[in-house]
């Protein structure tokens, strides 16, 4: 094995649906666990393939339009081949900001289209993967002296831009990848300079079995996350209910909310209280939520919870054992509330069997099929020519429909007449169908509706830019 690294990285994408948008920039820093850079920065720019459309917010944003990736840019075949040679090295730890949630989903969809093991570049050779921004949120929670904590109207914030300029970092070009990576190890730095031991305590748990292992003892424990409030630094004292049905998990209650307004409500009425809304004068919500151990969950013991994090956190350890107390006296509540999630779960499976969804976007349908593994190589191998009759051999009904796809985006210009046909009809549909729902129909309405708001300059230049781009991929449907 390779000695252990952090791999840093960042992606510019289309849009935020990882399932319909496409990766346009990947950049990335190697560095040693003590965050020294290894080599040289990793920055690619990925080809947008004629079947999409980017959010033109997205663009605005990042500054990098369709025209660039085709110009500069590499197909997402090539770039994943450079991608496994070179950057997913035995030892990794793939590091972002936000990246479990956002990165890492992208690139699991970059992959299963093009024919790779969607999971195995973050587990096999002693490779993982972590997140720094609940390390970011927990610092800020139990140990902020040293680091400078922005606040934006009125309001605690961990954006990184905002992060780097409240300490004086350098970050000129946010938003663009290498910068953002750049910008990501400066504050990992910031971290582990000042508070090494809650530093080295948030990576030796990036691993499921560690998470498991705190969180199972039932137990107190504390747990920095983005679902809750950030006027309590998006910190509480959670634990266990019980197990998530569906693996990999464990339910958790927040031992902030007294469980009396809870206890004996009946599961329908649980239900409705679990939901997520909009609406201020609506009831509190169930203050439980599933905690996930491959998701590298920022927690801790109660131990480090001293008595300035409980100023901070406004929770006092007589608040967590009342209510501790109190929750482990309804036995009643776990199996009321696992019947609610019972249901809730039900209704997502409905919602999701009323979408049509096209082979790319079926990642977690099933896992692939065994008998698939070794031909996915032999596909990728394959001269463009024999793409078609190896995907034949294949299991997986997803992964044969994506083979035509799959050529088509990466080898254009070995298509056949019948395969050129073939894909003018595909991205008809994909971009066309659907009258004012359609692809182009919300883009161009997009388009329309930035222009009427900005005078800027290099904003419109985007905008004209993103209405030619649209214009020369234009589908004819009789192509």
């Amino acid at each position: 094995m390779s000695q252990p690294t952090f791999f840093w990285y960042d992606l510019e994408t289309s849009g935020i649906n990882p399932r319909d948008d496409r990766i346009m920039q990947f950049a990335g820093q190697r560095t040693s666990l003590e965050l020294e850079p290894i080599g040289e920065p990793v920055n690619i720019l990925i080809r947008l393939t004629d079947d999409v459309l980017p959010s033109p917010d997205a663009v605005l944003v990042t500054g990098i339009t369709p025209q660039m990736t085709l110009s500069e840019g590499v197909t997402e075949a090539a770039f994943l081949k450079t991608f496994h040679e070179a950057v997913a090295i035995p030892g990794t730890t793939f590091v972002g900001y936000n990246s479990v949630r956002f990165d890492d989903e992208f690139m699991r969809h970059l992959l299963f289209r093009n024919f790779y093991d969607a999971y195995a570049w973050q587990w096999q050779d002693d490779r993982s993967r972590w997140d720094l921004l609940d390390a970011v949120r927990m610092t800020r929670a139990l140990r902020p002296n040293g680091i400078q904590w922005p606040v934006v109207d009125g309001k605690p914030t961990n954006s990184l831009e905002q992060l780097t300029q409240a300490n004086g970092i350098e970050h000129a070009n946010a938003h663009d990848a290498l910068a953002d990576v750049e910008a990501c190890i400066a504050v990992a730095r910031l971290i582990r300079t000042n508070h090494p031991k809650l530093f080295d305590w948030l990576v030796s748990t990036r691993h499921k079995n560690a998470v498991k292992t705190l969180v199972e003892k039932n137990d107190p424990f504390v747990y920095a996350s983005g679902k809750y409030d950030s006027n309590y630094e998006k910190t509480t004292v959670a634990v266990r209910l019980a197990s998530h049905p569906k693996g990999q998990g464990s339910l958790v209650y927040d031992l902030r909310h007294d469980p009396s307004e809870y206890i004996d409500l009946s599961p329908s009425d649980l239900v409705e209280r679990w939901r997520w809304t909009r609406d201020s004068s609506a009831p509190t919500r169930l203050p439980v939520k599933t905690l996930q151990y491959n998701r590298c969950p920022a927690v801790a013991p109660l131990g480090v919870l001293d008595a300035l994090s409980q100023q901070r956190l406004q929770l006092s350890l007589v608040t967590i054992q009342t209510n501790l107390k109190k929750l482990r006296a309804a036995k009643h509540f776990v199996k009321n509330v696992e019947h609610a999630l019972a249901v809730l779960d039900q209704q997502q499976q409905q919602r999701i069997e009323t979408l049509t969804l096209e082979p790319e976007a079926q990642l977690y349908d099933s896992f692939v099929d065994k008998a698939d593994t070794q031909l996915l190589g032999v596909l990728r191998a394959a001269d463009p020519a024999e793409i078609a009759s190896v995907a034949e051999g294949l299991v997986d009904k997803r992964l044969r429909a994506i083979a035509p796809h799959y050529k088509a985006r990466n080898f254009a210009t070995t298509l056949t007449d019948d395969e050129r046909s073939a894909w003018e009809a595909y991205r008809y549909g994909r971009l066309m169908e659907g009258g004012t729902k359609s692809q182009v129909a919300k883009f161009m309405h997009r388009l329309s509706e930035i222009a009427k708001t900005t005078t800027n300059p290099d904003k419109l230049f985007l905008l004209e830019e993103l209405q030619l781009y649209a214009e020369s991929i234009m589908p004819i449907q009789d192509a």
